[in-house]
């Protein structure tokens, strides 16, 4: 079994029915087993595109080694499109967006699948939820995310303890 970390979020119709329901159907998949899932967290949008805030998550998940990165992200990609999801406007609105921050100690540069996500190290929205479901995660040749974390804006997500994906 290889150990992912998904960074799962939406800002747009039933944010958290949509999450959990994303959830749902990641650990339905063939050969994934849930690991964790993190609290909810609201943030504000990233990127130029004024739109509400966002609902996000982390989700640890192990999947057999019989599924590739590249087949674990098409059968993601597939779960984004039964929830109503478009690539209208980049960091525009989304009904779910589910990135792969890692696939084991995998390191990739597929114009499909960059691993680990490229910009995961920037982001409060993935680091904090992942932070709280495994205080010694690491993203491969970044170092652990706490150290990560020292340069980033905590405060800028908001646990919300009324919430639960689960």
């Amino acid at each position: 079994m290889v150990q992912s970390v998904l960074s799962i979020g939406g800002n747009q119709g039933d944010r958290l029915e949509t999450l959990r329901s994303a959830v749902r159907a990641i650990v339905g998949l063939p050969g994934v087993q849930l690991v964790a899932v993190s609290s909810v967290y609201e943030t504000p949008p990233w990127g130029p595109v004024a739109q509400p805030d966002f609902l996000n998550a982390a989700v640890v998940v192990e999947v057999s080694e019989r599924l590739s990165s590249l087949a674990f992200l098409h059968a993601l990609q597939e779960i984004e499109n039964n929830h109503g999801r478009t690539r209208d406007v980049h960091w525009g609105p989304l009904t779910l967006d589910i990135d792969v921050v890692v696939f084991g100690s995998e390191v990739s540069d597929l114009p499909e699948l960059v691993l680990p996500h490229p910009h995961a190290h920037e982001r409060e929205f993935v680091l904090v939820p992942w932070l709280e479901v495994d205080g010694e995660a690491e993203i491969p040749g970044l170092g652990r995310v706490d150290s990560l974390m020292a340069s980033l804006d905590p405060a800028l997500v908001t646990r919300k303890p009324d919430l639960s994906l689960m």
